[in-house]
């Protein structure tokens, strides 16, 4: 049966909200502070003035708080329930008959809403903060305005010309490694392969420079200083696409529509499925670290030793979840499986720890599940 929540959730509430904000103004200055002296060299270099770095500071402020807000969650937990042992509150609270499921509940139950909070938060103004301190360090930092954007790979089609251009600069109107396979109306059969070292590009079509045409029909070959072709694809277009970067940094819902619509082209969507799955993971490790925090006041009710072993766990838990997303991106594991890894070895975890210091039962069951072990080697 699940116990009731009333005065005592508020006031573990109200506790657990001081700790929980002052342990995230500390991780948020220790991570800007690194971060400050990790990218102030490249912002000097760029001469920008201290109005950009400050927009840039602030526009990172919710990635900061999404990326650290579990670890900051657990340690806010460990810290509330050590001062609440070394207080005898929890003492007082066990003789009045407050159970160790009551607590499970209750930190189970305040996890998955802090989880929702942290996933809503991540995917909306987090999103937004991250795409904007990317653009700032691309176009302001880096140099990489739209203007000087360079686009390498490029592929589309027009009529009956197929075209590939190794590089192209879009602002320039300029592209290179240039390749145009050239199709014939009516049977769409290749009739010829044009090369060019070099395109310029404008409204009425592209000019190719140093060309080597090749017909297949019969197999002669032609070069050329120049050719003009009546190509109307504007190569601006593909800026987009080239500024969306790393498709898994997408919104969430927008990496769906990525994922489908590669999954009916018939490509590999492995990696961004393991990112998909892995958006909700992440927020739902709260939950993890709720009940984790709660297991790590069971080896040890000191405050400074439930800090390291927390941290330590912090450690192991980021491990254990990057080898699960590099599995599943590899394919090594399903995209499921490998985003929620961390989670679900934490979680069982955690679980039996709770269980075994609680329930008698369970040590009883377990201890006889040994037993009958060690009787079966004899």
């Amino acid at each position: 049966m699940r116990p009731r929540f009333g005065v005592l959730a508020g006031y573990m509430v109200k506790q657990n909200l001081f700790l929980l904000f002052m342990c995230l103004a500390v991780g948020i200055g220790i991570y800007l502070l690194i971060d400050t002296f990790d990218r102030l060299d490249d912002f000097l270099e760029a001469g920008l003035g201290a109005e950009t770095i400050l927009y840039y500071f602030a526009v990172k402020l919710p990635v900061i708080v999404s990326q650290i807000l579990p670890a900051v969650f657990l340690l806010s937990v460990v810290v509330q329930l050590c001062i609440m042992a070394r207080n005898r509150e929890l003492t007082a609270l066990r003789a009045g008959g407050v159970s160790p499921a009551w607590f499970f509940w209750f930190f189970l139950f305040y996890g998955v809403l802090w989880s929702m909070l942290q996933f809503g938060f991540s995917q909306y103004i987090g999103m937004f903060g991250q795409m904007e301190a990317h653009r700032v360090w691309k176009e302001d930092v880096r140099d990489r305005q739209i203007d000087e954007l360079k686009v390498g790979n490029v592929w589309f089609r027009d009529g009956t010309f197929i075209v590939h251009a190794e590089e192209a600069w879009p602002s320039r109107s300029r592209a290179s490694g240039v390749t145009v396979y050239e199709l014939a109306p009516d049977t769409q059969r290749l009739i010829r392969i044009i090369t060019a070292s070099k395109a310029l590009v404008d409204e009425n079509g592209w000019g190719l420079l140093e060309v080597q045409e090749l017909d297949v029909r019969n197999y002669d070959t032609e070069q050329r200083k120049s050719q003009f072709l009546s190509v109307r694809q504007n190569l601006r277009s593909f800026v987009v696409a080239d500024k969306s970067g790393d498709k898994s940094r997408l919104p969430i819902w927008q990496l769906g529509e990525v994922i489908r619509e590669l999954q009916n082209s018939g490509s590999n969507v492995e990696s961004l499925q393991t990112a998909w799955h892995a958006r909700f993971s992440y927020a739902f490790a709260i939950m993890t670290m709720a009940l984790l925090g709660l297991a790590v006041t069971t080896f040890t009710e000191k405050p400074h030793i439930g800090v390291a072993l927390s941290l330590l766990c912090i450690f192991i838990f980021y491990g254990v979840y990057m080898v699960g997303q590099a599995a599943g991106q590899e394919g090594i594991l399903p995209p499921v499986m490998g985003a929620w890894l961390a989670n679900a070895v934490f979680f069982a975890l955690t679980t039996l720890r709770l269980a075994w210091v609680s329930d008698r039962r369970v040590r009883r069951y377990i201890a006889r599940k040994a037993l009958g072990r060690g009787r079966g080697r004899v």
